[in-house]
């Protein structure tokens, strides 16, 4: 049993789950629709290596013949989600999207969510057109998909994913096109379509499909001449090509050439190469940071039930409320600067003083407690006129002042 294969494939299964949450609230199918296809195709990889790590018997016929199918589903699926990826790209550089109505909204979400689903439901029913034989079964790999390697396989199987990656690649060079002349202004424009889309996104978006289109059109590419070295073989009649469908071929380690093996276990690591681009491109986004900071806040209150501390604020001791001292309407000397306390301000330390010449003193609502600190001078008084004056009397005085 390889262990490396099931370990990578379930560690990138939860990769290309990260940045989901985030793609999931901008609607984005075709990002969406990535990330579910890489999910799907390594945890089909990780269970498979893990029932056939050292056995070639068909323990699980329908498992076989289910993932099978969503495995060649994927070959073409990926493919079909960069092209749906760039169309929308260049749709946004081009201005197609200004204004865009729900409905209108709607209507590329459906033509999206086609290209990304329905294409690959045809593309799997299209294949038992060139299905020789039910499924193979490798020991370490679990089961594989088979293909009757004729002209018309090359037409159903590998022509399709082709198109698509060079679609991809065309709508790509457009929406480049557009962004170099609208290159000065291009966040105000990304702002009038309408989308939640910002440079930082759109250029992560655009980058994670070329390098993925790049990378599908080399692994389809090596692929198809892998598999047409021995030559095509001919296509008779649809009884000659599926006389032996129910049969399943049987691979041990044992029989499988060094460079037949070689070439099983790099078909393989495509799709956890494919999800290691896809989280590297939006893991360490400022959204992804932001995913991350709400995760873990959530779990440390409902699953750790610890709840957040309030943060202390800056100066907890002071109340901006009127020291009890001060009386609630007091004619104060501003003007005095020499003195240490100002003119006419009986100050004490008492937590509500009352002046005995006055006869009154603040009411207990009005009062503050006193402040953990001498008088300040009357400097202070200055400055804080400045700020919570609301009125002045005739003699040019404050006739309201909270000071702290």
């Amino acid at each position: 049993m390889f262990v490396q294969l099931p370990v990578t494939a379930f560690i990138c299964a939860t990769l290309v789950l990260v940045p989901l949450p985030w793609h999931w609230r901008a609607g984005n199918i075709s990002t969406i629709a990535i990330s579910l296809w890489l999910f799907v195709g390594n945890i089909i990889y990780g269970i498979n290596a893990i029932i056939w790590g050292n056995t070639v018997q068909n323990i699980a016929p329908v498992w076989c013949d289910i993932t099978t199918k969503l495995e060649v589903g994927s070959t073409v699926a990926l493919p079909a989600a960069m092209f749906s990826l760039c169309m929308h790209l260049e749709r946004i550089a081009a201005i197609r999207d200004l204004n865009l109505t729900h409905s209108k909204k709607r209507c590329r979400q459906m033509v999206e969510s086609a290209l990304c689903f329905g294409v690959p439901l045809i593309y799997m029913a299209l294949h038992y057109i060139v299905q020789g034989h039910r499924f193979d079964i490798v020991e370490g790999f679990g089961c594989r998909p088979t293909i009757y390697v004729s002209i018309a396989s090359i037409f159903l199987i590998w022509v399709p994913p082709l198109v698509f990656s060079l679609g991809a690649g065309i709508f790509a060079a457009t929406a480049f096109s557009h962004f170099w002349k609208r290159r000065a202004l291009f966040s105000k424009h990304l702002k009038n379509t309408g989308s939640a889309l910002t440079p930082s996104r759109y250029f992560r978006l655009m980058s994670m499909a070329i390098v993925e289109m790049f990378f599908g059109l080399l692994v389809t590419i090596l692929n198809m001449w892998w598999t047409m070295r021995p030559g095509l073989r001919p296509w008779i009649s649809w009884e000659n090509v599926h006389s032996n469908w129910l049969e399943v071929a049987y691979f041990p380690l044992a029989i499988i050439p060094p460079s037949e093996l070689a070439w099983t276990f790099a078909l393989w690591f495509t799709i956890p190469i494919a999800s290691v681009f896809f989280f590297l491109f939006f893991a360490f986004g400022r959204d992804a940071v932001k995913e991350y900071g709400a995760t873990s806040r959530w779990i440390r209150r409902h699953v750790l039930r610890v709840q957040d501390r309030p943060s202390p604020g800056l100066y907890p001791l002071i109340n901006l409320a009127r020291p009890c001292n001060m009386p609630q309407s007091s004619n104060i000397d501003l003007r005095n600067k020499k003195k240490g306390t100002p003119t006419g301000m009986p100050y004490s330390t008492s937590p509500c003083h009352i002046d005995p010449a006055r006869g009154t003193g603040p009411l207990k609502s009005d009062c503050a407690p006193a402040l953990p600190y001498t008088s300040p001078p009357a400097s202070s008084y200055f400055k804080y006129q400045e700020q919570y004056s609301r009125g002045s009397d005739r003699d040019g005085r404050p006739s309201g002042m909270h000071a702290v």
